[in-house]
Protein backbone atom coordinates (compact mmCIF):
# COMPACT_ATOMS: atom_id res chain seq x y z
CA UNK A 1 0.00 0.00 0.00
CA UNK A 2 1.58 2.77 -1.09
CA UNK A 3 1.12 6.37 1.50
CA UNK A 4 -1.26 7.90 -0.64
CA UNK A 5 -3.60 5.06 -1.96
CA UNK A 6 -4.72 4.09 1.64
CA UNK A 7 -7.04 0.83 2.62
CA UNK A 8 -9.63 2.86 3.40
CA UNK A 9 -12.34 -0.06 4.16
CA UNK A 10 -11.96 -0.63 7.93
CA UNK A 11 -10.55 2.77 9.95
CA UNK A 12 -10.18 3.01 13.68
CA UNK A 13 -10.44 6.17 15.18
CA UNK A 14 -8.98 5.66 19.03
CA UNK A 15 -10.45 7.32 21.81
CA UNK A 16 -8.43 6.60 24.97
CA UNK A 17 -11.52 7.00 27.59
CA UNK A 18 -13.36 3.80 25.49
CA UNK A 19 -9.89 1.85 25.23
CA UNK A 20 -10.04 1.97 29.03
CA UNK A 21 -7.25 -0.11 30.78
CA UNK A 22 -6.34 -1.67 28.02
CA UNK A 23 -4.93 1.03 26.55
CA UNK A 24 -4.88 2.86 23.01
CA UNK A 25 -1.82 0.98 21.77
CA UNK A 26 -2.55 -2.34 22.60
CA UNK A 27 -6.31 -2.04 21.25
CA UNK A 28 -4.62 -0.93 18.09
CA UNK A 29 -2.98 -4.22 17.89
CA UNK A 30 -5.22 -6.27 18.31
CA UNK A 31 -7.64 -4.71 16.19
CA UNK A 32 -5.18 -4.49 13.06
CA UNK A 33 -4.70 -8.47 13.77
CA UNK A 34 -8.62 -8.27 13.66
CA UNK A 35 -8.56 -6.20 9.85
CA UNK A 36 -8.23 -2.78 10.81
CA UNK A 37 -6.78 -0.95 7.57
CA UNK A 38 -6.41 2.52 8.57
CA UNK A 39 -5.83 3.88 12.20
CA UNK A 40 -6.48 7.91 13.45
CA UNK A 41 -4.96 8.94 16.46
CA UNK A 42 -7.41 11.34 17.90
CA UNK A 43 -6.80 12.39 21.56
CA UNK A 44 -7.59 15.87 21.92
CA UNK A 45 -7.05 16.17 25.36
CA UNK A 46 -3.12 14.47 25.11
CA UNK A 47 -0.78 17.63 25.33
CA UNK A 48 1.46 18.04 21.85
CA UNK A 49 4.39 15.91 23.42
CA UNK A 50 1.87 13.21 24.70
CA UNK A 51 0.12 12.95 21.57
CA UNK A 52 3.34 12.97 19.68
CA UNK A 53 4.87 9.98 21.96
CA UNK A 54 1.64 8.19 21.22
CA UNK A 55 2.30 8.96 17.53
CA UNK A 56 5.76 7.35 17.76
CA UNK A 57 4.96 4.12 19.32
CA UNK A 58 1.93 3.63 16.98
CA UNK A 59 4.33 4.55 13.98
CA UNK A 60 6.59 1.58 15.35
CA UNK A 61 3.55 -0.79 16.06
CA UNK A 62 2.24 -0.74 12.40
CA UNK A 63 5.99 -0.58 11.24
CA UNK A 64 6.07 -2.94 8.27
CA UNK A 65 2.53 -3.51 7.91
CA UNK A 66 -0.07 -2.47 5.30
CA UNK A 67 -2.07 -0.17 7.72
CA UNK A 68 -2.15 3.44 7.41
CA UNK A 69 -1.48 5.80 10.67
CA UNK A 70 -3.00 9.24 10.04
CA UNK A 71 -3.15 11.53 13.79
CA UNK A 72 -6.05 13.87 13.77
CA UNK A 73 -5.86 17.77 12.99
CA UNK A 74 -2.47 18.33 14.17
CA UNK A 75 -0.22 18.27 11.34
CA UNK A 76 3.02 19.35 13.58
CA UNK A 77 2.69 15.94 15.44
CA UNK A 78 1.98 13.88 12.11
CA UNK A 79 5.32 15.87 10.34
CA UNK A 80 7.68 15.07 13.67
CA UNK A 81 6.19 12.15 14.12
CA UNK A 82 6.94 10.36 11.02
CA UNK A 83 3.15 9.11 10.05
CA UNK A 84 1.46 8.47 7.03
CA UNK A 85 -0.54 11.58 7.95
CA UNK A 86 -3.24 13.68 9.35
CA UNK A 87 -7.20 14.09 8.94
CA UNK A 88 -8.39 17.61 9.10
CA UNK A 89 -11.68 19.18 10.41
CA UNK A 90 -13.28 22.07 8.79
CA UNK A 91 -12.11 24.48 11.57
CA UNK A 92 -8.42 22.77 11.44
CA UNK A 93 -5.57 24.29 9.23
CA UNK A 94 -6.88 24.82 5.32
CA UNK A 95 -6.25 21.84 3.41
CA UNK A 96 -3.95 23.52 0.76
CA UNK A 97 -1.93 24.99 2.93
CA UNK A 98 -1.40 21.16 4.57
CA UNK A 99 -0.43 20.45 1.47
CA UNK A 100 1.71 22.75 1.19
CA UNK A 101 3.60 22.27 4.09
CA UNK A 102 3.35 18.81 4.30
CA UNK A 103 4.84 17.69 0.67
CA UNK A 104 3.27 15.45 -1.70
CA UNK A 105 3.61 12.39 0.13
CA UNK A 106 1.30 12.60 2.94
CA UNK A 107 -2.14 11.59 3.24
CA UNK A 108 -4.68 14.09 3.95
CA UNK A 109 -8.23 13.23 4.71
CA UNK A 110 -10.92 16.21 5.24
CA UNK A 111 -13.68 16.03 7.77
CA UNK A 112 -16.87 16.80 5.69
CA UNK A 113 -20.66 17.39 7.15
CA UNK A 114 -23.30 18.17 4.33
CA UNK A 115 -22.97 18.80 0.82
CA UNK A 116 -21.74 22.74 0.48
CA UNK A 117 -18.58 21.11 2.34
CA UNK A 118 -18.23 18.31 0.21
CA UNK A 119 -18.69 20.46 -3.14
CA UNK A 120 -15.63 22.66 -1.80
CA UNK A 121 -13.55 19.65 -1.18
CA UNK A 122 -14.38 18.75 -4.57
CA UNK A 123 -13.30 21.81 -6.39
CA UNK A 124 -10.09 21.74 -4.71
CA UNK A 125 -6.90 20.93 -6.94
CA UNK A 126 -6.58 17.17 -7.99
CA UNK A 127 -3.74 15.71 -5.43
CA UNK A 128 -5.03 18.03 -2.57
CA UNK A 129 -6.61 15.72 -0.46
CA UNK A 130 -6.72 11.61 -0.53
CA UNK A 131 -10.28 11.11 0.98
CA UNK A 132 -13.04 12.63 2.73
CA UNK A 133 -14.26 11.62 6.04
CA UNK A 134 -18.36 11.81 5.89
CA UNK A 135 -20.64 12.69 8.62
CA UNK A 136 -21.99 12.09 11.20
CA UNK A 137 -24.11 9.47 9.63
CA UNK A 138 -25.99 8.32 12.42
CA UNK A 139 -26.06 9.34 16.60
CA UNK A 140 -22.74 9.26 18.09
CA UNK A 141 -21.61 9.60 21.68
CA UNK A 142 -17.88 9.71 21.32
CA UNK A 143 -17.95 13.41 19.48
CA UNK A 144 -19.60 16.05 21.59
CA UNK A 145 -19.16 18.55 18.92
CA UNK A 146 -20.31 15.90 16.10
CA UNK A 147 -23.54 18.00 14.75
CA UNK A 148 -26.59 16.80 12.54
CA UNK A 149 -26.82 13.26 11.57
CA UNK A 150 -27.18 13.38 7.74
CA UNK A 151 -28.49 9.55 7.38
CA UNK A 152 -28.05 7.11 4.53
CA UNK A 153 -29.60 9.10 2.10
CA UNK A 154 -27.25 12.21 2.38
CA UNK A 155 -24.14 9.80 2.61
CA UNK A 156 -25.27 8.28 -0.46
CA UNK A 157 -25.68 11.69 -2.63
CA UNK A 158 -22.28 13.35 -0.70
CA UNK A 159 -20.60 9.94 -2.07
CA UNK A 160 -21.79 10.35 -5.11
CA UNK A 161 -20.90 14.16 -5.77
CA UNK A 162 -17.14 13.44 -5.63
CA UNK A 163 -14.52 11.23 -7.24
CA UNK A 164 -12.78 11.10 -3.59
CA UNK A 165 -13.44 8.29 -1.73
CA UNK A 166 -15.69 8.74 1.48
CA UNK A 167 -15.44 7.53 4.63
CA UNK A 168 -18.70 7.10 6.99
CA UNK A 169 -18.35 7.58 10.42
CA UNK A 170 -20.68 8.62 13.61
CA UNK A 171 -22.73 5.98 15.42
CA UNK A 172 -21.37 3.20 13.04
CA UNK A 173 -21.09 -0.80 14.16
CA UNK A 174 -21.72 -4.14 12.94
CA UNK A 175 -25.25 -3.25 12.29
CA UNK A 176 -24.95 -0.17 10.10
CA UNK A 177 -21.63 -1.30 8.70
CA UNK A 178 -23.03 -3.24 5.23
CA UNK A 179 -25.59 -0.35 4.31
CA UNK A 180 -23.25 2.28 4.79
CA UNK A 181 -21.02 0.09 2.11
CA UNK A 182 -23.97 -0.14 0.39
CA UNK A 183 -24.98 3.80 0.36
CA UNK A 184 -21.35 4.62 -1.48
CA UNK A 185 -18.91 4.82 0.90
CA UNK A 186 -15.60 3.51 0.55
CA UNK A 187 -14.97 2.48 4.04
CA UNK A 188 -16.89 3.08 7.40
CA UNK A 189 -14.91 4.67 10.29
CA UNK A 190 -15.50 3.36 14.30
CA UNK A 191 -14.46 4.57 17.75
CA UNK A 192 -16.58 2.61 20.26
CA UNK A 193 -17.77 -0.19 17.97
CA UNK A 194 -13.90 -1.19 18.72
CA UNK A 195 -12.32 0.73 21.33
CA UNK A 196 -15.18 -0.38 23.83
CA UNK A 197 -15.69 -3.76 23.00
CA UNK A 198 -14.80 -6.24 24.81
CA UNK A 199 -12.50 -8.04 22.25
CA UNK A 200 -11.22 -4.98 19.88
CA UNK A 201 -9.61 -8.00 17.99
CA UNK A 202 -12.68 -9.91 17.32
CA UNK A 203 -15.00 -6.82 17.03
CA UNK A 204 -13.02 -5.91 14.01
CA UNK A 205 -13.45 -9.07 12.12
CA UNK A 206 -17.07 -8.69 12.71
CA UNK A 207 -16.96 -5.49 11.28
CA UNK A 208 -15.03 -6.61 8.39
CA UNK A 209 -17.51 -9.50 7.20
CA UNK A 210 -19.90 -7.04 7.41
CA UNK A 211 -18.42 -4.44 4.89
CA UNK A 212 -17.41 -7.44 2.51
CA UNK A 213 -13.94 -8.77 2.77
Amino acid sequence: MSARDPDLLLYLVTDADACGDRGVEETVRAAVAGGVTTVQLRDHRATTRELYCSAVRLRELLSGSAVTLVVDDRLDVALAAGVDGVHLGQSDLPVERARAVAGPEMVIGLSVANREEAERAASLPSGTIDYLGVGPVFPTTTKADAGPTIGLGELGTICAMTSLPCVAIGGIGEAQARAVIGAGAAGVAVVAAICAAGDPEEAAQQLRRRVGR
